[in-house]
């Protein structure tokens, strides 16, 4: 006799929509874009959110834009700087006593063909893209593993998340980008590693890899604003407009995405739905490939 699926679904399958009550985040990079929409869909979620920028104006002007302020806090600083990981680490424990969440988002490009790539400039990619989620994440590693080891000899198993961001030019290459790229790609062997060295903290440890997000990265070469500081060099924003045309049309989705869609997919590996998801790559990109 046929027994109807349903009778054998945990009740766990039937809860409402997910809460990260209680649970603490810090995301990088989130003084603008995409960075901001992550540390929203989390705030929204419930969770306590610690922001961090270079830029502290526009760390302020998040923190004012965000929903439930009352459980945002920032930390200005300069992720580069090796001793800034492990002081946002400690900011965020003396602040909210506890860290559940990491979004590794920081970054920008600096783009150009490999015979005109400066050893600057390729490290410069690998430092924000590689480099700086490595120190953050060892600069968490005691408190996680301290506290997991406490839970689990309690008898409990809390689920722990890292989400570090990578780009379909880091899986799939991408000219003129040989710094980005190779920073990209390395992070995803950072996340496999890691996904399997802290299993057995309870921590899921996963990557999201964009493709082209309505951001100022990928805005029109001569847009307004279409550059940055960083480090004493003026590096140009954006792509050419051109070929924004024709990634709308290769696309399938027929478009670029929205930083509040791009942060749904880092939301879905920071919330128990992926409780059971580790070592992953999850591409938000409108199935756009290079």
């Amino acid at each position: 006799m046929a027994t109807s699926l349903v009778q054998h679904e945990s009740p766990h399958s039937i809860e409402a929509p997910f809460t990260l009550q209680n649970k603490t985040a810090i995301v990088t990079g989130s003084g603008r874009g995409i960075g901001r929409a992550i540390a929203g869909r989390l705030a929204a979620s419930g969770a306590c959110v610690m922001l961090n920028d270079l830029d502290e104006s526009m760390l302020k002007e998040s923190r004012a834009s965000l929903p439930h302020a009352d459980r945002i806090r920032h930390f200005q600083g300069d992720l580069t700087d090796p001793q800034i990981p492990a002081k946002l680490v400690g900011a965020t424990l003396d602040e909210f006593g506890a860290l559940d969440i990491i979004v590794n988002n920081a970054g920008y490009s600096w783009d150009n063909v490999i015979q005109k790539t400066t050893d600057e400039q390729f490290q410069a990619m690998l430092e924000i893209h590689l480099v700086t989620p490595f120190r953050l994440l060892r600069a968490a590693s005691a408190y996680i593993r301290e506290t997991a080891k406490r839970e689990i000899a309690g008898g409990h198993r809390v689920m722990r998340k890292v989400v570090n961001i990578t780009s379909i030019s880091g899986t799939d290459g991408n000219p003129g980008q040989v710094g980005y790229s190779s920073g990209k790609a390395g992070v995803i062997g950072l996340t496999k590693t890691l996904a399997k060295e802290w299993g057995r903290y309870n921590v899921n440890v996963n990557a999201v890899g964009f493709g082209l997000i309505e951001t100022r990265l990928v805005q029109p070469l001569d847009a307004e604003g279409a550059s940055m500081n960083m480090h004493g060099h003026q590096i140009r924003l954006g792509v050419q407009p051109g070929l924004l045309q024709s990634v709308k049309s290769t696309a399938p989705l027929g478009r670029l995405g929205t930083p509040y869609e791009a942060a749904g997919a880092v939301l879905f590996f920071c919330s128990p739905l992926s409780d059971y998801v580790t070592g992953e790559v999850l591409i938000c990109g409108g199935g756009l490939h290079f």
